[in-house]
Parts: C-alpha cells; sequence; structure tokens
C-alpha cells in the first residue's frame, strides 16, 4: 500500500514524503540538488519496491518538489535536518539509503547521525563535499567576489533554469564536510559513477571508497555513464546493486 502526506517542520515549512509498505530493510530514496522524489531512478525503485515486496520511503526537501520552502534559503544541513526529520517520523528499524549525487552527501551525513540503523549505502554519482570541492574551488575571482558580496551567484545549467549558488549554501557546506575526517560506515557501501559525467569527476567515487571505513565497499565505474544514470542500462544495473541490500536476514 502506498501513502503520501507532509511533515510540520515546525516552522511553517511542510515536507513531503512518499512511502511503500513492505519487508525491510526500507529503501530511502535521497534526490539531488534541485531534483526530487519524482525523478526518474525514484520512480524507477519505486516500481521496483512495489513489485517485490520491498518498504521504500520517497521525500523532498524543503524548496525542493513538492515540499515548502524557498530553494534559495536552503543549504546542504538543513536538507540533512529534513531528510532526518521525515525518516524518524516514518520509518523504524533498518534502512538502506540510497543518494543520487547531492543525496549521497546528505546519506552520508544521516549515516553518522543514525549509525547502526543503516544497513546499505548506495550512492549514485554521489557528490560529497561539492559545495567546496566542485563549486568554490572553481570560481573565478570575480565569481567568489559575487558572491560574497551579493550573496548569491547565477550560473548556466544544461539542466535547465541557472543554478543558483548561495553564500550560505557555501558557508554551510563547510560545516558538512565528510572528506575531511575518516567516514565509518559499518554496512555494505556501493558507489555507482559513469566516467563522462560532466558534473562529479568519477575519481571522487574513488576518493571516497578509500575514504569510508567499511569492510564492504564497491565501486562500479560506468565507462559511458554520465551524471544522471537514468538510462534503462544504468537503472538495470542500480536494481542489481541494490537487491541484495534489501534482501539481508
Amino acid at each position: 500500500m502506498q501513502q503520501s502526506g507532509f511533515i510540520d517542520r515546525g516552522d511553517g515549512i511542510r515536507l513531503a514524503w512518499t512511502q511503500l509498505e513492505g519487508r525491510g530493510p526500507c529503501l530511502v530514496f535521497l534526490p539531488g540538488l534541485r531534483s526530487d522524489m519524482q525523478g526518474s531512478k525514484a520512480i524507477a525503485l519505486h516500481e521496483f519496491c512495489a513489485a517485490n515486496g520491498h518498504a521504500m520511503l520517497r521525500l523532498d526537501y524543503s524548496g525542493h518538489g513538492a515540499s515548502d520552502g524557498s530553494f534559495e534559503a536552503g543549504c546542504i544541513g538543513a536538507w540533512a535536518s529534513d531528510a532526518l526529520r521525515v525518516i524518524q517520523a516514518r520509518t523504524q528499524g533498518p534502512i538502506v539509503l540510497v543518494g543520487s549525487s547531492m543525496g549521497g552527501w546528505i546519506g552520508l551525513l544521516l549515516s553518522r547521525r543514525l549509525g547502526e540503523r543503516v544497513a546499505g549505502f548506495v550512492g549514485i554519482a554521489a557528490a560529497p563535499d561539492f559545495t567546496e570541492r566542485l563549486m568554490w574551488a572553481t570560481m573565478t575571482p570575480q565569481e567568489r567576489e559575487t558572491i560574497l558580496t551579493t550573496g548569491i551567484l547565477r550560473v548556466p545549467s544544461e539542466y535547465g533554469e541557472d543554478m543558483v549558488i548561495t553564500r550560505q549554501l557555501i558557508e554551510d557546506g563547510r560545516l558538512q564536510l565528510v572528506l575531511d575526517s575518516k567516514l565509518a560506515l559499518p554496512c555494505p557501501v556501493r558507489l555507482l559513477q559513469g566516467q563522462c559525467d560532466p558534473d562529479v569527476p568519477w575519481e571522487l567515487a574513488l576518493t571516497l571508497a578509500a575514504h569510508v571505513d567499511s569492510p564492504d565497499v564497491q565501486t562500479i565505474l560506468i565507462k559511458d555513464g554520465d551524471h544522471r544514470l537514468s538510462r534503462p542500462q544504468d537503472l538495470a544495473l542500480l536494481i542489481a546493486t541494490l537487491t541484495p541490500l534489501l534482501s539481508q536476514d
């Protein structure tokens, strides 16, 4: 059975969620930046879980999808807190976190907070620390000056509307870094990464794999894969990678 609803964050912002009942561990899908729970990967996993009796939770961070709030008011820490609030309200017991791009970073932050509840972690073009490594580090001096003085920078995006980068996003990102110290993840970790990804260098997946303190880490590189990894063959690989993690005793 599927349920959908909202959780009031306590400040007038409602967070949207959709849940499938089924056997655990519960798959929790964490979308990427400016994405939401209606994306192709989220829907493909929803259909897979529905067909196979697995529990699943999808959610939208504030300023994303069906949730309230403005995107510009958000940041990594706030979105991680949004996800944690929904997970704690809607799930019990073990979960498997599946994070796409920024959702991979948020999943790593949640793993720190949820500890042994995390029975598995799957990163899809995971982008930990991207605000510092992939945004700030690649900005021109003029772009840095703009964001520091005006608080906002707009840059063209191949995905549609301009990407909005706020000073808050950059400064909060520095408080959420996960690659600056060992990250204990005592569960299976799977990292899927396209080598034709224009947004996240495939080498970052290797850096993350080396950084994670887990006895079971596998990195799968898709030579012709892009950032979204939403082609039929990509989705089939994702499901094949995820299935054993959802079948744990």
